[in-house]
């Protein structure tokens, strides 16, 4: 898999496996912000550590706290960032938990906040994960392998209404309902365990004609059921406020989503902060009510095919950014 030549992320057996999506578009929006002397970024969704390896090799006075609610995933990005270790704290938790990291660490500001949403290449590409449809595992989806309900509890224990809304809503599964039912019948003989049972029942629920046109007909399910699983828009939803108040003046965001209620909910919360709060029709701003962020993407920027070819799941990604340039009266 070719990488871009400025951004080599082929240090050790981790970063072999790994290749970070936008890469230079990252370091490149999040520059103005890392490069004003000694800095501190906070990576939310550490991962493998591809992003941050590049960041702390460009910027020798940044500190770094990385995130990561995968065990294994924090142990090979510590053994990544070795180099690095006297400018790194890397802490187990989930990214709506950035508030409470910062306040252990007596980090009142950082200087740059990086989401890399969605399931992970080690995540993907571990067998005995349970994440992919194309290898046959245990219906886990757990990112933090320790806690928390499994993929086969949600599928033998939900309600069929319940399925049906996740599968349709963080899926977008048009047969959501006619895949609930399917799944009832199957789990009143025995209950669903292993991804190869699920994807078997999928091919038979999906219409054909359906499978032509919309790829494979687990891609939905699968994600819909890691989102579930991870309460990944939940955590989401706490992230995102508690990263932007964390953000000096001059501090940067930028957030990779790959689900499209994801990339709304980001959206969202930054047109609101990029807004005047001064009520129409005043002829003046009102102290305090001014835009709290400037918007540093015109609407969410895409993937290259360069980069796509070159890395596949850059395929659905969705970049947005903005930079703070106010302190907002707590």
């Amino acid at each position: 898999m070719g990488q871009h030549p400025e951004f080599r992320t082929d240090d050790g057996p981790a970063g072999a496996r790994h290749v970070p999506v936008l890469l230079p578009r990252v370091i490149e929006l999040l520059d103005p912000a890392l490069s004003r002397g000694p800095a501190v970024l906070v990576d939310a969704t550490l991962g493998l550590g591809g992003h941050s390896a590049a960041l702390l090799a460009a910027y020798p006075e940044l500190t770094l706290v990385g995130l990561d609610r995968d065990p294994q995933a924090l142990e090979l990005a510590e053994r990544r960032l070795v180099a690095h270790a006297d400018r790194t704290h890397l802490v187990h938790a989930v990214y709506d938990q950035i508030a409470d990291v910062l306040d252990d660490l007596g980090l009142p500001r950082v200087d740059g906040v990086l989401f890399d949403l969605g399931v992970s290449s080690l995540q993907l590409d571990a067998d005995q994960r349970g994440f992919s449809y194309s290898r046959d595992a245990d219906l886990d989806m757990r990112m933090d392998p320790s806690t928390g309900p499994t993929a086969a509890d949600v599928l033998n224990t939900y309600p069929v209404p319940e399925l049906s809304r996740i599968l349709r809503e963080y899926g977008e599964e048009r047969f959501a309902g006619r895949i609930a039912s399917a799944i009832a019948r199957r789990r009143a003989q025995r209950p669903l365990q292993r991804s190869a049972e699920l994807v078997e029942l999928l091919y038979d629920v999906v219409p054909a004609a359906s499978r032509r046109t919309g790829g494979h007909p687990a891609k939905r399910t699968f994600q819909a059921l890691r989102i579930e699983v991870n309460g990944e828009l939940d955590a989401l939803r706490t992230a995102l406020p508690a990263a932007l108040d964390a953000l000096a003046v001059g501090g940067r965001l930028v957030v990779l989503a790959y689900h499209s209620l994801e990339d709304r909910m980001v959206k969202r919360e930054l047109a609101a902060r990029a807004s005047s709060r001064t009520p129409p029709g005043l002829p003046v701003e009102l102290p305090g009510h001014g835009p709290e962020l400037r918007l540093l993407t015109r609407g969410a920027e895409v993937a290259s095919e360069d980069e796509i070819t070159e890395n596949p799941r850059a395929a659905s990604v969705r970049l947005r950014a903005a930079e703070r340039i106010r302190e907002v009266a707590a």
